[in-house]
């Protein structure tokens, strides 16, 4: 069989790219650097991320999807060529059949401009599946049975909550909110309370190493080297973890906001069968510590990360592509 093909979760903070037998090949930022005096591009992936916040300014490191969704069109187009070419090496004789997650909230448009960024960098067919239905099928939930499972799927743009049953989506939520806006509201915490600047970069390291999304009995805390917007100079302050699960407070609201919405809307038999066995939560973002907790104690449904919860949705997006004609009919999207 010459036919390659290739799942990528095209992420807001990371794409990964999985191969059919090889399973997850590439896990990289979605950032793109590019000069800005010959528009060309110097790097892409963890590369480029290195550059972001210390670049000159004739070097500018893009994020070229925002919320999940393109919002740079050509950018967007050379880092999946990128992406592509690394995954598959430079001998190419046949251009490879590519499936593309994609939140379940995005228009047609946004949709439409998803595959044709995948044509144009060098896919013979492109395919698009669902994140939720996606980050579902990498967990090992079986989608196809008559019974409900509800997935949670946190990434860094969104979170999107669905109730799958027979290979469908019964009930469905999407919020813009996901781990960059956690960073974003870190950074603004920091900056009011300790009147302490920090770059995107330090708000991610906090959110990792001491982030929570309930407040901890014991404690975290690390030091956060910054600029001092009083005097102008770096300065070092201890922060806690408790300063994080302070800041996300509105982010987190949205995300069981979103989750109990979809447990209304949801019939009841189906929400019988997700009472049993949990919600399952999956994507970057669902790492953060004690969100499983906060979401079972606000919804009263139990709720677990799943093994693997990074690599979920492009692992799903590998075994439907593997599985394309069992998974057409109801799985995926309609351009």
């Amino acid at each position: 069989m010459f036919a390659k093909r290739i799942g990528i979760d095209l992420g807001t903070t990371y794409t990964l790219v999985h191969l059919p037998k090889r399973g997850i090949v590439i896990n990289e930022p979605s950032v793109v650097a590019i000069s800005l005096t010959d528009h060309k591009i110097l790097a892409v992936g963890n590369e480029a991320k290195e550059m972001v916040g210390r670049t000159p300014e004739t070097i500018v490191a893009i994020k070229p999807l925002k919320d999940g969704v393109i919002a740079d069109y050509k950018t967007t187009e050379a880092m999946l060529r990128y992406f592509v070419n690394k995954a598959l090496g430079g001998m190419r004789l046949f251009r490879p059949e590519v499936m593309i997650a994609v939140p379940a909230g995005i228009t047609s448009t946004e949709r439409r401009a998803v595959t044709d960024a995948t044509i144009a960098a060098g896919a013979k067919a492109a395919y698009i599946i669902k994140e939720p239905v996606a980050a579902a099928i990498g967990a090992d939930i079986p989608i196809g049975s008559a019974s409900g499972h509800m997935i949670i799927d946190i990434g860094g743009g969104t979170a999107e909550m669905a109730v799958i049953s027979l290979g469908g989506i019964v009930s469905i939520n999407s919020v813009r909110v996901g781990g960059n806006k956690f960073d974003a509201a870190i950074a603004n915490y920091i900056r009011k309370k300790y009147n302490l600047a920090i770059g995107e970069r330090t708000a991610e390291e906090i959110k990792i190493n001491i982030g929570s999304a309930l407040y901890l009995e014991n404690k975290l805390s690390m030091e956060i080297k910054g600029r001092d917007i009083v005097s102008g100079l770096p300065r070092i302050v201890t922060a806690t973890s408790d300063d994080v699960t302070d800041a996300i407070q509105t982010e987190l609201e949205a995300i069981v906001t979103s989750a109990k919405q979809v447990l209304q809307n949801t019939p009841p038999e189906l929400a019988a069968d997700i009472m049993d066995k949990g919600m399952v939560l999956a994507g970057g973002s669902s790492l953060l510590r004690n969100i499983d907790q906060l979401l079972a104690r606000t919804t009263g449904v139990p709720a677990f990360v799943a093994d693997e919860a990074l690599f979920c949705v492009a692992k799903g997006t590998g075994i439907a592509l593997e599985n394309l004609s069992s998974y057409k009919r109801s799985i995926l999207a309609t351009n």
